[in-house]
């Protein structure tokens, strides 16, 4: 089983997102990850980016699949290709005086950001691939957590991409 991170570029209409999910659901594919915004250039546009792991034939079945819908103008399966991802998260740490310093020492170390103190916790906004995220978690959960949600990935292709990238493109955008 291959780890898939699929950007899917489809026309902005209602329903669409459903549409695309239900190819991965009715084949018995997890979805591990979802985002889907609209194109900050066109808002007749919107991207969205899923992560899945299966089988490479049958993902490929899925992405001919998706190019069935009208809707879609372009599939990128980032299998094969050189890509920058990112992930968001906000945890709230619950801290005293003494796990205070502790806490401002990791988010330094992490590159974060405080973005509310309370008198028992803050809440710390950082950004990066999912193993940094992962060790940002394994670090501060000592200190307690109280909540914490995470976005999704992101991702897009490097501008310079190795002589063997696979980068398969369907539809071309408009």
């Amino acid at each position: 089983m291959t780890s898939h991170t699929i950007s899917v570029l489809v026309e902005n209409e209602f329903g669409v997102l459903s549409r695309v999910v239900g190819l991965f659901s009715s084949r018995g594919f997890n979805i591990e990850s979802l985002t889907v915004n609209e194109d900050p250039l066109d808002p007749t546009v919107s991207r969205v980016v899923l992560v899945t792991t299966g089988d490479d034939q049958i993902l490929e079945q899925i992405n001919k699949q998706l190019n069935k819908l009208v809707p879609v103008i372009k599939i990128t399966d980032y299998k094969d290709v050189d890509t920058i991802d990112r992930e968001l998260i906000m945890v709230k740490v619950a801290v005293d005086d003494r796990t205070r310093s502790e806490l401002d020492s990791i988010v330094q170390a992490f590159r974060a950001h405080v973005v509310d103190i309370g008198p028992r916790a803050q809440t710390i906004e950082m950004t990066g691939d999912g193993d940094k995220i992962k060790a940002f978690i394994a670090l501060v959960r000592p200190l307690g957590i109280k909540e914490i949600v995470r976005t999704g990935k992101i991702a897009m292709a490097r501008s310079v991409q190795p002589e063997n990238s696979n980068h398969r493109h369907t539809r071309e955008s408009v």
